[in-house]
């Protein structure tokens, strides 16, 4: 099955923390990169951010990597072809504690 394509990620904080979108994406040798952090997202907040905003090049794998503040990072397991204009976005939600958290993809739309 062919990867599917976004243009964004969403990340919606529903955990008692401050958390941040980061993304970590494959370079063409097969790297893995994290990119830097987005500005703060506090609770019952969203944002949405395309990842080429982060550093992400258009055409790489990428994963929606939860920055937690003071806590556990969470990274998602399924990974996205990011395609820069694409208008489709992957909806996450983290929520839990500092130092246990769950990241969820809601929906793709």
């Amino acid at each position: 099955m062919a990867m599917q394509k976004i243009g964004k990620m969403n990340l919606k904080n529903s955990g008692g923390f401050v958390a941040r979108i980061q993304y970590s994406y494959m370079d063409d040798s097969g790297e893995k990169h994290l990119t830097k952090q987005s500005n703060d997202i506090t609770l019952g907040r969203s944002k949405t951010i395309a990842p080429d905003e982060l550093g992400v090049p258009d055409g790489s794998m990428v994963y929606m990597h939860a920055f937690v503040v003071w806590g556990t990072d969470n990274e998602a397991r399924r990974a996205f072809i990011f395609e820069k204009g694409n208008t489709t976005t992957a909806n996450y939600n983290i929520s839990g504690t500092t130092l246990n958290n769950d990241l969820g993809l809601i929906d793709v739309s």
